[in-house]
């Protein structure tokens, strides 16, 4: 018998922009980000949230404009195809096809680009086509939500959900850059505006304590959706992100451990239960208490500490129980409880949670008890009732 076995070595370059106004004539970021070797202007297909042009009617009249004024930097092959974004489009593989239908029709190859502007989902499922579209055709992400810009629309991950499973259909692909415009997050809810706070406190909990003491002292202005302090934790969460991708010697995840997942393998259970009532943002805020209240149980936190990450969360807005943790199956177990072996499925190998031992500094564990992390649970559904006691006091009062 005989082998042979050589390695191979692929240099990627994530590219990370922040900017304003991006379709606006005298902004260069765009062009610059299209600019390759073709000595003719490439062809663009660009795809837009549904969301966002109902909440920003002028933005397709925008693009086409600063395509018309940029002939020899690239060519749109056909208007803003406007396509349903939300997590509920994640849940069928027609709007992928929907999409890849669209890259046939245009005959967009590999040299050309495909631009996808919009949240989180929506950047999941055209990052999805355009990534198995001729096995990979060049994406641009323009992320329109703080959940995007500051976590998911910076990753490297596309995915879909199947099989009563979150992201279960995927792949890992650099997009060819990001772009981060401030200015499209004006029309944002606030609602979506602060979802993703919470991914900036996930990743400061496990890196980095001065950014987490800096998102503290933010928090007044964060709660009123301030713009710069938005813009300062956007920053450095993309930026902490990136640099674990970069530098952890495992982007595309082939072990079994993922850090960068602290607090969501109860989020992404939680999503399911409650049929997605509980968007992303929300649900990893429960799954973070959920697990700082188990790591503080449990003797690996202290528990200043942990008060200190609970007022935070709530602080910025967030609530840290919902009824679907109490959620039990027909055999009287906690649904819930079910989100630890999907997330050890999902990478392989041996089961592997992020927990804390320090604000700043994260560390793996390979088995969680089912007794503490019910007694977690009621512990918040306890904080949560005297929460709402203190707020009927307080109309009383009035």
């Amino acid at each position: 018998m005989s082998t042979i076995e050589r390695t191979i070595t692929v240099s990627f370059r994530h590219r990370i922009h922040f900017t304003r106004n991006v379709f606006g004539l005298g902004n260069p970021v765009l062009k610059e980000a299209l600019a390759g070797e073709s000595q003719q202007a490439p062809k663009v297909l660009v795809f837009l949230d549904e969301s966002l042009h109902k909440a920003q009617p002028g933005l397709v009249p925008q693009i086409e404009t600063w395509f018309a004024n940029n002939l020899t930097c690239a060519r749109l092959v056909c208007p803003p195809i406007v396509i349903e974004g939300g997590e509920r489009v994640k849940n069928s593989y027609f709007h992928v096809s929907e999409i890849q239908s669209q890259i046939d029709r245009y005959h967009i190859d590999r040299h050309s680009y495909v631009i996808a502007v919009g949240g989180g989902a929506m950047l999941d499922l055209v990052g999805l086509a355009a990534a198995t579209a001729h096995r990979g055709v060049r994406h641009i992400r323009l992320p329109t939500t703080t959940l995007s810009q500051d976590d998911s629309g910076v990753g490297v991950k596309n995915g879909m959900n199947a099989f009563g499973k979150k992201n279960f259909i995927g792949t890992f692909a650099v997009p060819w850059a990001v772009i981060n415009d401030f200015e499209l997050l004006a029309s944002l809810s606030p609602r979506d505006k602060r979802a993703g706070y919470i991914e900036a406190v996930k990743v400061a909990c496990i890196r980095d304590a001065a950014f987490f003491e800096s998102i503290e002292r933010d928090a007044v202005k964060l709660r009123e959706f301030e713009p710069q302090a938005m813009e300062r934790l956007i920053y450095r969460s993309a930026e902490l992100h990136a640099n674990h991708i970069a530098s952890s010697g495992d982007p595309f995840e082939m072990g079994s451990s993922r850090p960068l997942d602290f607090g969501h393998w109860a989020a992404h259970k939680l999503e399911q239960i409650s049929e997605y009532q509980i968007r992303h943002g929300e649900a990893v805020a429960i799954g973070i208490a959920l697990d700082v209240v188990y790591a503080r149980r449990t003797g690996f936190l202290d528990a200043a500490s942990a008060e200190r990450i609970l007022k935070l969360i709530e602080d910025l807005g967030f609530e840290l129980f919902a009824n679907e943790l109490l959620h039990v199956d027909s055999e009287g177990s906690l649904m819930v409880l079910k989100g630890l072996e999907e997330f050890r499925e999902h990478l392989g190998g041996r089961l592997t949670i992020t927990l804390l031992s320090s604000i700043g500094c994260g560390f793996e564990i390979h088995e969680m008890h089912s007794s503490p992390v019910a007694a977690s649970i009621h512990e918040l559904e306890e904080r949560a009732q005297r929460k709402v006691q203190a707020r009927v006091v307080s109309m009383f009062k009035r």
